[in-house]
């Protein structure tokens, strides 16, 4: 009788992802069709769907991943469960990274602007990683509660910046987390996260051992130092590009991990295919809401997210509490 149960188990896990695969397909085709613009009813439809509604759509697709995966490795090489790029301070530096590229140098192209904020991303989290370790931690609510007090002065300081150099309103545009300026020609350097997606899948097995700890780590044979950059850098480069692009995505990278995990357990590899379904459909749902809520207005998604990315947030606190 087991051994049946066992089979059935087996063959309902089998057709999971599959299943899952084809369900977050039905809501990418949906957003392709979502929008104030009536693709059948005017001459200019065919254009409209190929800059705007295409691009903004694999941007969604593009940005989920990353900023999940990202999230997930944050959370293995910190060992804490509370941390993701918003957490940590890794987004506001990058974001302090593309005003002083505004200020500085205001004709550099997407890509050094990307290039800089992604350097800046990796030195805010090599800056947290180094707190961390400098710091007793006797409750996994503090290392979160660091990132953000490391997270708010960067934000403090660069909107300082913004103000001294008018640019305060083109920051918060900036920043806004929506995918409303998403055309074609402004969206491809994403494609730079669907290697860092490939890359943190090739990995997985020793961000897995990392995540154990230094001692065990090294005691496999794993340079626990080297994993830690090579985790860092990609989180760095994901958080800056999308910042760059999109603006930022707060709590997806803490919400996706949070719920694969509870549902299959910590096996990074096998949980990598279902962090990126799972972020894609937090991040098209949430965009679509957006989308149709206030229309022809738009809600930007980083709204949507934070209201979901809060309660989720909230609620992992308490079942932290309730298990003492």
């Amino acid at each position: 009788m087991s051994t049946v149960a066992t089979r059935s188990a087996r063959r309902h896990s089998r057709w999971a992802l599959p299943c899952a695969f084809v369900l977050v397909a039905g809501l990418v085709v949906a957003s392709l069709f979502v929008g104030v613009y009536d693709l059948g009813r005017d001459e200019f439809g065919g254009e409209i769907f190929w800059i705007s509604r295409v691009p903004r759509t694999i941007a969604l697709v593009l940005a989920g991943c990353a900023m999940s995966v990202s999230g997930l490795i944050m959370q293995l090489l910190v060992q804490n469960r509370f941390v993701e790029p918003s957490t940590t301070g890794t987004a506001e530096w990058a974001a302090l990274g593309l005003l002083l590229t505004v200020i500085l140098a205001p004709n550099v192209g997407l890509t050094g602007k990307m290039i800089v904020a992604s350097i800046f991303a990796f030195l805010g989290t090599l800056v947290f990683l180094g707190v961390l370790r400098r710091v007793a931690l006797r409750s996994s609510l503090i290392v979160p509660l660091i990132g953000i007090m490391l997270g708010a002065v960067v934000s403090a300081f660069t909107t300082y910046l913004a103000v001294s150099t008018n640019l305060l309103q083109m920051l918060g545009t900036w920043f806004m987390g929506s995918f409303t300026s998403v055309v074609r020609g402004r969206y491809e350097v994403l494609w730079v996260v669907g290697v860092i997606v490939v890359i943190a899948y090739i990995v997985a097995d020793r961000f897995t051992v990392a995540g154990l700890g230094k001692d065990v780590a090294t005691s496999v044979g794993v340079h626990y130092d080297r994993v830690i950059l090579v985790g860092t850098s990609l989180v760095a480069v994901a958080t800056g590009v999308t910042t760059v692009v999109v603006g930022f995505l707060p709590f997806l990278g803490l919400v996706v991990p949070n719920l694969v995990s509870m549902i299959r357990g910590d096996n990074l590899r096998s949980n990598i295919p279902w962090v990126c379904l799972g972020g894609v459909a937090i991040i098209i749902v949430c965009d679509i809401i957006g989308r149709v809520i206030r229309a022809p207005f738009e809600i930007p998604v980083s709204m949507i997210l934070g209201i979901v990315g809060s309660a989720v947030f909230i609620t992992l606190l308490l079942r932290q509490r309730s298990r003492g």
